[in-house]
């Protein structure tokens, strides 16, 4: 009977199952997000990408409440200075991801996020009191040694100059700042909906993005705007899923899905950069990936 309560689709989404499967969801809509990042940074400052990411995102995420039938209801948060603080370190995340983004590779930028889990891991654990296991533990050290082997390559024998350390250390200050997020995040679900912390993060980094404009925004162009837009309808669409997620399962159990993205990232970076994947890229991948599935495939207890 329990295999066939599983199966029902209503039931599967509400179960850790699901969770896992909405967490593989935001991950590649935040790789194809990276992507159109990365082209946009080509031609626009930081500020005005997480403008238009952040300010984009909020019709998905507005047309989310309207489709589940929480407007206005789900503008209405029961904790406004948890939720600002969510919102001020993912703000503060995205700038240092895109920073990221500007000086790195992107198959180097999306790795740094991979000590997320890390973090993120750690932190359920002292926060929440969630008890690792053997199998989790395994999976989230050897997704993180993926990442190592397909950053040998790079670290070893590619130069770094002082703006791809600029880059690493944005990288780095990225995914402890998106780790605290996340743990807002797990706090946050327990009293408000997905798309009420979605949405006024997005709200709070466009007002932050904006700020930015006497920087020096470039004119927008047929060219680069394609990229503003899609990097905001892909990541306000990546946010509702993460947010779901979460509010769905253990942070540390899902934790070691994040490193699929790389999955993605090695593929956008053949098709579309012309990088070579080289023996340790191949072999990252399938340590990354065998690390993802040992969890999913345990046992049911």
């Amino acid at each position: 009977m329990a295999v066939l309560r599983s199966l029902n689709p209503d039931h599967f989404w509400d179960t850790q199952a699901g969770g896992i499967v909405l967490r593989l969801l935001a991950t590649g809509l935040f790789a194809v997000m990276t992507l159109f990042v990365r082209f946009a940074s080509f031609e626009a400052p930081v500020g005005q990408i997480v403008f238009w990411r952040s300010a984009v995102a909020l019709v998905p995420i507005l047309m989310y409440m309207a489709v589940c039938g929480d407007l206005p209801s789900a503008l209405y948060s029961k904790r406004p200075v948890r939720l600002l603080l969510r919102s001020v370190l993912g703000c503060l995340a995205m700038f240092a991801s895109f920073i990221s983004l500007s000086y790195l590779p992107l198959s180097q930028a999306s790795a740094l996020t991979f000590l997320t889990p890390i973090f993120v891991s750690l932190g359920g654990i002292i926060v929440f009191r969630e008890r690792p296991t053997w199998l989790l533990a395994a999976a989230i050290v050897g997704g993180f040694m993926g990442v190592l082997v397909i950053l040998w390559e790079k670290l070893l024998y590619d130069s770094m100059n002082s703006l791809s350390w600029i880059g690493v250390i944005a990288g780095v200050s990225m995914a402890v700042l998106s780790a605290l997020a996340r743990l807002q995040i797990k706090e946050l679900t327990k009293t408000e909906r997905a798309a009420t912390i979605a949405f006024y993060f997005a709200l709070f980094c466009a007002v932050g993005g904006a700020s930015t404009w006497f920087l020096g925004w470039q004119p927008h162009n047929p060219t680069v705007l394609p990229w503003l837009i899609g990097a905001g309808i892909s990541g306000g669409l990546a946010h509702i899923a993460m947010t779901e997620a979460i509010a769905r399962a253990p942070i540390s159990v899902l934790a070691p899905f994040e490193y699929s993205a790389i999955v993605w990232v090695l593929m956008f970076d053949v098709i579309f950069f012309g990088e070579d994947m080289s023996w340790l890229g191949l072999a990252g991948t399938g340590i990354i990936l065998a690390a993802s599935l040992l969890y999913f495939c345990r046992k049911p207890s």
